[in-house]
């Protein structure tokens, strides 16, 4: 297969992903078209994502494309060079807080944060009290279900933590992704929204277009599936499974809405990861406090078989779990009287760690498994899947030859067969949100 620069390029999705990879793809002279169902940029998984920028992965990698790009994020104006009508996303830095806990080895987090340079501090249980007084030290590990009469057990330790000051969140994910969409359609990219892919043609050479349900038939030299929780059924379309080492599959998650204590006085505190509770929280501008789960081995996981067809309102006993697990971290929380939040659908990897990499038919690449840990990463995934394809359109075989990636701002060299299709499951993956 010939394929040059000037080609023409299908991105299947038009979340934050597949908008910053339309993005790169046509600043380096593609011809893109992005294509969704949804009516819009941003409206499908992205838009139930928390935005967390924090750099605590269980690898090297990760945390390297995290740290990078947060830089992308602090810059984000610039790094978008236009002007969206509909404002900019703004990056809030907060700090983080990774408490200590059993399960969770933060020794290898520190060997990559001392190997990129990334700011820290260790805090006692006691500096942690002092430092943010509504927040308990409390240990009570491991997670327990409500219903686990163990679950009402008095702590049985204190616990420090490690302290970021650099992470925060982002404050409006949807609004991000409509970002770089405006910056992807400046520099040419077309979009087809309400546009489902049913069929991905094959010819000689690999790659010969697509069908969309409407029954128009749309050329292409290159697709890229950065699908999200569909990205599993446009494998399949695509007939490309047969050499994926890692599956991935869709999985329904819920995060809910608590309001933030009094003390804080409508400020907003750090972004935690209690591994010690099973849970993630985030504070919100407006006296809100974001929870969501760490999927602890106590919790059963909610797998899909159609990522279409889920509830899309908290329920009940989700709602109860978490917020009886953040009351605890934060006890002057208020929790509502019934549930609040949403409910959206990740696209899990098998291993918790994406898949970005070339396929078995020349021309068609996956950018998948990224939601609940890939978001913060968004900035960067463009440039990292513009270094595949543009390997694969110099005749590289990143599968023998694997393509390493230098991050422009914190110089970090990334070998990009860790996210490939067809490694071994990672020994050192959390196999939870936290990667």
């Amino acid at each position: 297969m010939t394929v040059v620069p000037g080609s023409r390029v299908a991105v299947i999705g038009a979340g934050v992903i597949g908008c910053s990879i339309g993005l790169s793809l046509a600043r380096a002279g593609h011809d893109v078209t992005l294509i969704d169902r949804a009516p819009g940029p941003g409206l499908g998984s992205t838009s139930a994502s928390s935005a967390i920028v924090r750099f605590h992965y269980s690898t090297y990698e990760g945390a390297a494309l995290a740290w990078e790009a947060k830089h992308e994020w602090e810059r984000w104006p610039e790094f978008l060079g236009v002007t969206d009508e509909s404002g900019y996303a703004h990056y809030l830095q907060t700090g983080v807080l990774v408490l200590d806990t059993p399960g969770y080895d933060l020794t290898a987090v520190i060997g990559h944060y001392d190997r990129l340079g990334i700011p820290y501090e260790r805090l006692s249980a006691a500096a942690l009290r002092a430092r943010f007084p509504y927040l308990s030290a409390d240990a009570y590990y491991p997670p327990r279900q409500v219903a686990d009469p163990e679950f009402w057990d008095a702590p049985t330790s204190e616990l420090g933590a490690m302290w970021t000051p650099e992470g925060g969140f982002v404050d409006d994910p949807s609004l991000a992704a409509h970002n770089l969409w405006t910056a992807a359609t400046a520099a040419g990219v077309r979009s087809e929204f309400r546009a489902e892919v049913v069929e991905i043609h094959r010819d000689a050479s690999g790659v010969g277009g697509i069908r969309l349900a409407d029954g128009r038939a749309l050329g292409a030299d290159l697709i890229v599936n950065a699908a999200g929780p569909h990205s599993s059924h446009l494998n399949r379309l695509a007939g490309v499974l047969e050499d994926f080492t890692v599956s991935t599959r869709p999985m329904r998650q819920e995060v809910h809405n608590l309001g933030a204590p009094a003390t804080l006085a409508g400020g907003l505190g750090p972004t935690v990861g209690d591994g010690d509770l099973g849970t993630y929280f985030r504070f919100a501008p407006g006296g809100q406090i974001l929870v969501g789960s760490q999927e602890p081995d106590c919790d059963p996981l909610e797998w899909l078989d159609d990522a279409d067809s889920f509830d899309v309102a908290p329920t009940g006993p989700v709602f109860e779990r978490q917020s009886l697990r953040l009351a605890r971290r934060v006890p002057d929380a208020h929790v509502p009287n019934r549930p609040t939040g949403i409910a959206g659908v990740y696209d899990v990897s098998s291993d918790w760690i994406p898949i970005y990499d070339r396929t078995s038919l020349p021309g068609y690449y996956v950018a998948i498994g990224t939601s609940g840990n890939q978001f913060k990463t968004a900035p960067c995934i463009g440039a990292v899947m513009s270094a595949l394809v543009g390997d694969g359109l110099a005749g590289g075989d990143h599968d023998s030859s694997p393509v390493h990636w230098t991050a422009p701002h914190t110089g970090a060299i990334l070998d990009l067969s860790h996210f490939s299709r067809r490694r071994a499951p990672n020994p050192s993956s959390s196999n939870s949100v936290l990667g």
